[in-house]
């Protein structure tokens, strides 16, 4: 059973999920919160798998409250629900350490699919989508990517292979991709990316790619 908070100003918007998760088999909701300061109050408390986490909201907005919630270094995973335009605000909201961002347009069964792959530790964003978010946030980005690449104590824990696998989840390029490139397996491809997460302190694959990015592994194309 996955455990959900759902965080949200709208009233209407949190019945709406209510009505959704208790009616799945595999999902049931431990608590609603109506601004990001309450949900940093009750993440204490409940400690959710999963928290739908709305955007705007009055006080502390969503990418503040992921921010501090994901800062406490707790278990519970952010899955960012917003009806704005994706260009605005989903690279903040990565950044702050949510491990992915849907529009609240999207199907029932997706954001269910959504929230089991963030409990399982998965990133929610397609890898295409991850590649053209962060390619279209490039000029925003505090570093300067024409640099060299920089330096950090984490890329010396890794393998060369496993460096190599980095800057392949950098590109955005999916496990399948990854294995045909280097000519490996799936399932060795798999094991790579894992070592590499653990390596480099990542939540999600998503992370992976903003680090990469961070460090100038990774440039715009």
């Amino acid at each position: 059973m996955i455990s959900v908070l759902v965080v949200d100003a709208q009233p209407l918007q949190r019945f709406g999920f209510r009505m959704l998760l208790e009616s799945t088999p595999d999902t049931e909701i431990v608590g609603e919160a109506e601004n990001g300061a309450e949900a940093v109050r009750r993440i204490t408390e409940l400690r959710p798998d999963v928290v739908l986490m709305d955007i705007r909201m009055p006080g502390v907005d969503g990418i503040e409250a992921t921010r501090r919630i994901v800062a406490a270094g707790g278990r519970s995973r952010i899955l960012v629900l917003t009806t704005f335009d994706v260009e605005r605000y989903a690279f903040a909201a990565l950044r702050a350490g949510a491990s992915g961002f849907l529009l609240k347009d999207i199907r029932p069964e997706e954001l269910l699919a959504g929230i089991r792959a963030v409990a399982a530790g998965d990133a929610v964003i397609a890898p295409a989508l991850t590649r053209r978010l962060l390619d279209a946030f490039a000029d925003r980005l505090d570093d300067d990517l024409c640099g060299p690449v920089r330096k950090d104590p984490r890329l010396n824990f890794l393998t060369g292979r496993e460096r190599e696998v980095l800057v392949a989840i950098g590109h955005g390029l999916t496990n399948g991709e990854i294995a045909q490139r280097f000519t490996l397996s799936e399932s060795t491809v798999k094991t790579h990316v894992g070592r590499v997460l653990a390596k480099i302190g990542a939540r999600d694959r998503i992370q992976a790619v903003i680090l990469a990015y961070d460090l100038r592994l990774t440039r715009p194309a």
